[in-house]
């Protein structure tokens, strides 16, 4: 079976889905998430390299993508700050949305590139067989293409 035009993404509270839904403006999928630029390979002070961000990216009702809002908030050496400055970006975009309502969505592939880190949902094949990869958050969708996921 091949990719949907639209994938589908089911909302699971307080997990690697528990940030996305609808508002007035379409959908939204949202995460606090650390990645490696590309093209890094470990060193010493990977502590430095691992960067946190806050993603929020918006679509309209069909899934196509609007904007992408994306913020690098420290690295891994810093982490909790890292992280909770993160999250609380996460909630301030979130609290800009109109009439949020965290559920299932189902968005088309996109790809966009911010501080030299890969960000969407890319098709790809893996093991003879195509799916769709959340990037960085290394979350991919497969047949049957019911909204589940495997990390």
């Amino acid at each position: 079976m091949a990719v949907p035009e639209v994938i589908p993404m089911s909302y699971e509270p307080d997990y690697h889905t528990g940030t996305i839904g609808h508002w007035a403006g379409g959908q939204f999928l949202g995460s606090v998430v650390a990645a490696f630029r590309q093209g890094y390979t470990r060193t010493d002070d990977w502590l430095q390299h691992k960067r946190w961000y806050a993603v929020l990216h918006t679509f309209d009702a069909e899934g196509r993508l609007l904007a992408s809002k994306i913020e690098c908030t420290g690295s891994e050496d810093d982490h909790r700050r890292s992280v909770d400055t993160a999250q609380e970006r996460m909630a301030k975009w979130l609290g800009e949305l109109d009439g949020v309502r965290f559920a299932d969505i189902a968005v088309r592939p996109f790809r966009v590139e911010f501080d030299g880190v890969v960000f969407g949902l890319v098709v790809e094949e893996f093991e003879g067989e195509e799916h769709a990869e959340l990037y960085p958050n290394n979350i991919g969708f497969y047949e049957p293409w019911d909204g589940l996921y495997d990390t």
